[in-house]
């Protein structure tokens, strides 16, 4: 292969791991061995929407760029492409036929829409119950609704490729559903078929990157990174409320969910994994790893706050820091992107219900017909609780990957 194919294979490497969740310094130093493999020293600038590839060996000094959203994440397409990588390194594969192999990982298509659909209405329930639904009929409305929201994304997917019509188009049809849950007295005070099916809208993964970039001093990709995952939550949070209003109900800003038993916290904790699991395209045969680490995490959430009398924060950290300290070598090991198989992990704890309560109050307080002190404390004190645990969620996570790595690095 000439000088410019070589590169162009190290570029498009690159950019499937980018575009499809892996950390940026696992795509980077990723990208780096292939060059090596390839006899080129390879340097990638990432950036929000592209990546800069320059390339030197003995006869050329090169440079390219390629158009790369990280916007998706397929751990199914990441593992692929490294094991791919490994087989052309250890000359299993041929040189010439790594590209083709390249973009026929980049065309795999994302798990069946029946799964994709079963798998969001399962989590969106699991999520329910963690945060204490007492009546089936409210759990069924939650399964049709996430389910039919799910088909919906899946739909509108094919017309439009704007990243935030599908979680806008999602969260409005559960607010809907909610507001009509609310009318018919089927849904309580806690307004769960409406924020559950919102819940498997949030986009994780995006935020453990956004937050690796910003602490490796990548500022404008960090910033880009969280910028965007905050898009999306206004984007859910909008769609959410507009259909509750469109009903005339609103989200009560207080209270957030009940406490639920032990033994009920982790099974369902271990459901939500599952489906979060399925909506990464995560191979089958690795689906154990989350699910199992998510469960005892979950307990040790529970036990911290329940039985240590621990904030919510306080516990998160904590089943967080455990998560991280496990599956940072299981990602290593698998070629799975942390940000994906972490946040799967630890799905079930994400505040996503405290994010759209603190919207809510704020729009009751832009109407100014019940702006009280009530109102406002216990908008002030959701936006608080989200704060703190995502950062706790974030910091749990990243803090033992990035100790990890560094040992990993010193021994090699």
């Amino acid at each position: 292969m000439r000088s410019e194919e070589r590169s162009n294979l190290v570029l498009a490497f690159a950019r499937l791991l980018f575009v499809n969740g892996q950390t940026t310094d696992e795509t980077l130093s990723a990208a780096e061995r292939l060059g090596q493999t390839l006899g080129l020293h390879i340097k990638i600038i990432p950036r929000w929407g592209e990546l800069h590839c320059q390339a030197e060996d003995k006869d050329a000094k090169l440079s390219s760029t390629v158009a790369a959203d990280p916007t998706g994440v397929n751990m199914n397409r990441v593992v692929s492409a490294m094991h791919t990588v490994d087989d052309l390194g250890a000359g299993r594969l041929a040189t010439n036929a790594a590209m083709a192999a390249i973009g026929e990982i980049s065309q795999t298509p994302p798990v069946p829409t029946w799964l994709f659909t079963f798998a969001a209405a399962a989590g969106a329930v699991a999520l329910a119950v963690l945060f204490g639904i007492h009546h089936l009929s409210a759990a069924v409305l939650i399964f049709v609704s996430a389910a039919v929201g799910a088909i919906l994304r899946r739909s509108v997917a094919q017309y439009s490729a704007n990243v935030f019509i599908q979680p806008f188009c999602a969260a409005l049809l559960a607010g809907l559903i909610g507001a009509l849950a609310v009318r018919y007295e089927l849904s309580s005070s806690l307004r769960l078929v409406a924020v559950c099916p919102c819940m498997v809208l949030v986009p994780g993964p995006h935020i453990l990157n956004s937050l690796l970039d910003l602490i490796n001093g990548r500022m404008h990709l960090g910033a880009s990174r969280l910028l965007y995952a905050g898009i999306v939550v206004v984007a859910i949070s909008t769609g959410l409320l507009l259909g509750l209003a469109l009903l005339g109900v609103s989200l009560p800003v207080d209270p957030a969910g009940r406490a639920v038993p032990l033994w009920q916290d982790v099974i369902a904790a271990g459901v939500a994994v599952a489906s979060y699991s399925v909506f990464y395209s995560m191979p089958l045969s690795m689906f154990a790893w989350p699910v199992v680490v998510g469960m005892i995490a979950h307990a040790l959430r529970w036990g911290t706050i329940d039985l240590l009398g621990s904030s919510a924060a306080t516990g998160t950290f904590v089943a967080c820091l455990f998560v991280g300290l496990v599956l940072t070598p299981v990602a290593h090991r698998w070629h799975m992107p942390f940000a994906a198989i972490g946040f799967a992990s630890v799905v079930s704890m994400i505040p996503g219900v405290f994010l759209f309560r603190m919207a809510s109050g704020f729009v009751q307080l832009a109407g100014g017909s019940n702006t009280t002190l009530e109102i406002i404390g216990a908008t002030i004190a959701d936006g608080v609780v989200a704060v703190t645990v995502i950062l706790a969620m974030a910091f749990g996570l990243v803090i033992p990957k990035i100790a990890i790595d560094r040992l990993s690095d010193l021994n090699n």
